[in-house]
């Protein structure tokens, strides 16, 4: 496995791991659809590190994780939400 294949299998269980804490931690039922879906929604964010990658080759593999366990942290709600807001920004202009 190469490099960056280890690093976006890196990012990806990252991420998967702070959906999976994140729905423990909370006071929700917990279903196996709830459960696999905020796993997936972390996994999917946190990869979201990755383009990282294409901006900076050379970034230092801690702060590759830094910025993964991050953007799983802040969840994919806040991110759509900010891109909506961001798109009605630059729609509106």
């Amino acid at each position: 496995m190469q490099d960056h294949e280890k690093n976006l299998l890196l990012l990806v269980v990252i991420g998967a791991s702070i959906g999976f804490a994140k729905l423990l931690v909370s006071d929700e039922k917990l279903t196996w659809r709830l459960t696999i879906g905020r796993t997936i929604l972390g996994a999917a964010t946190s990869t979201i590190a990755g383009a990282i990658i294409l901006q900076i080759p050379d970034i230092n593999p801690l702060a590759l994780i830094a910025i993964a366990s991050a953007l799983g942290i802040l969840g994919s709600t806040f991110i759509e939400n900010w891109l909506k807001s961001q798109s009605m920004k630059w729609g509106g202009q």
